[in-house]
């Protein structure tokens, strides 16, 4: 699910490179991401499980249930992503109810996926 063009304007931009980690699976997570440029993709292992690009958004699940990373995330290409921590979150959910249905619909999306 795309959150069309929410994080065009963030507080905290990640660029990254091809190959740059942003997260390892049971890394600790306090911040979510939404992909503003460039695609990255979510791996258990050596299994690619999930490939995101614009406006879509990844690490949320961190932010929702405070349990180690569940995938390692990695650029694969040039990349920008807007990083969203705990206290932005809680506001975003709070002052956009289409932010909040799509960060659940995300997580079901990958939910569904993974089986």
């Amino acid at each position: 699910m795309k959150v069309l063009g929410l994080f065009n304007n963030a507080q905290s931009v990640l660029t990254l490179a091809p190959g740059d980690v942003v997260f390892t699976e049971g890394d600790p997570g306090d911040e979510m991401y939404g992909v503003i440029e460039g695609e990255i993709e979510l791996r258990v292992g050596d299994r690619v499980i999930g490939s995101l690009g614009v406006d879509d958004v990844f690490g949320e699940m961190a932010l929702v249930d405070s349990v180690p990373r569940s995938a390692t995330a990695v650029a694969v290409t040039d990349a920008q992503l807007a990083v969203i921590d705990r206290h932005r979150f809680l506001f975003l959910v709070q002052e956009t109810p289409m932010f909040a249905l799509s960060v659940m619909s995300a997580m079901a999306d990958r939910f569904r996926q993974r089986d």
